[in-house]
């Protein structure tokens, strides 16, 4: 355990940092970030920030000196990074979990290697792959780059109509490595979000109901309307994903739910996780403190809720409902900072509570 009074150091700035930083702060945790960016969400909250880019030797260096323990808030460190800063201080969630999550295709193999059922899937390299895998797919599926992208980025659609054409798609996500995912019939989207601790201690909180726009995360449902069966499948996922990454700190795992029952997971994010922002306003302990107390060597919380609640996400000009947001009985807001709203820009976050337990 690393006691309060103690300095943890965050790798990137955004929001997710900045609710980590101010959940260090409840527990008297100092913090310090690594971002290129000046005035970035998080150091708006930190005690220090050092402006360099995340694989800056001297930086990283600085950060190790400064910091009792390193955690992250985006899956996008470079794992080199990670690992160097692991030979001299803990980082946590380990390495191991960032070089899994940024390649969709060691994810998806690592997922399948774990037991956890996934939407079938195959490797393209190029564009004749790309032909023989929508072949395969009925001509159906979503071409993803292997790495980076997110909300909806690096991804192109394909839903079987005459005119679509593999050589166009390919050219469209840049010609570079991709994965094309087989199309589901879900009935809902749904997340998990869970803890691990350093001894094996693990805590799930309640399963999330997801609504997307856009391919950006718009409302999360707390609870879900899955039955029980299919929540008990999705914490047990994520209790091996966990356990097959020997992980340390919170995860967010993202499910389809099909119609039959199966449920099929999509993808996970070593971090936190935006459909678990709804635990600041309906648990006791939320994600980031779970978070921070999980690197730090903490007893993990409880993760029951006491309010069943709708979280949705502010984006772009969204901000402009503020007035009528702080007006209204029930919602918890939360904005991030950010100077400028752009369309497809996270601002903030408001979690509604529809009924107390």
């Amino acid at each position: 355990m690393i006691a309060p009074g103690s300095t943890i150091g965050i790798i990137g700035g955004g929001q997710l940092g900045r609710m980590l930083a101010m959940a260090a702060a409840r527990l008297g945790y100092r913090t310090i970030i690594l971002e290129p960016q000046k005035d970035c969400p998080a150091a708006q909250v930190a005690n220090e920030q050092i402006v360099a880019a995340y694989d800056d030797p001297n930086a990283l260096e600085q950060l190790a000196e400064l910091s009792d323990v390193i955690t992250y808030e985006f899956e996008n460190v470079p794992v080199d990074s990670a690992e160097m800063l692991n030979e001299s201080i803990g980082v946590f969630p380990p390495p191991e979990a960032l070089k899994v999550s940024q390649d969709r295709v060691t994810e998806k193999r690592f997922l399948n290697m774990a037991g956890i059922q996934t939407a079938p899937w195959r490797i393209v390299e190029n564009e004749g792959d790309l032909e023989a895998a929508l072949l395969a797919f009925e001509g159906k599926g979503i071409l993803k780059t292997r790495r980076f992208g997110y909300d909806g980025k690096g991804q192109v659609r394909f839903s079987g109509k005459k005119g679509e054409s593999a050589k166009a798609g390919f050219a469209a996500i840049g010609s570079v490595p991709s994965i094309l995912e087989g199309l589901v019939d879900f009935t809902r989207e749904i997340s998990v979000i869970a803890a691990r601790d350093e001894t094996g201690n693990i805590r799930i909180y309640d399963i999330a109901e997801n609504v997307h726009k856009d391919g950006i995360l718009a409302t999360s449902t707390v609870p879900a309307s899955v039955s029980s069966t299919i929540a008990g499948l999705a914490a047990d996922s994520a209790r091996k994903l966990l356990e097959a990454l020997n992980y340390v700190g919170v995860l967010g795992m993202e499910f389809f739910v099909l119609a039959n029952g199966t449920l099929l997971a999509n993808e996970f994010a070593p971090r936190v996780h935006n459909s678990g922002h709804w635990t600041e306003a309906a648990c006791a302990v939320s994600q980031f403190e779970q978070h921070i107390r999980a690197v730090a060597g903490l007893p993990l919380g409880d993760t029951r809720r006491h309010s069943d609640c709708i979280m949705e996400n502010l984006i772009g000009d969204d901000i402009e409902k503020l007035p009528a947001i702080l007006a209204e009985n029930g919602a918890v807001l939360h904005l991030y900072g950010k100077a400028e709203a752009r369309a497809g820009r996270k601002m903030g976050h408001v979690t509604r509570i529809t009924k107390r337990l």
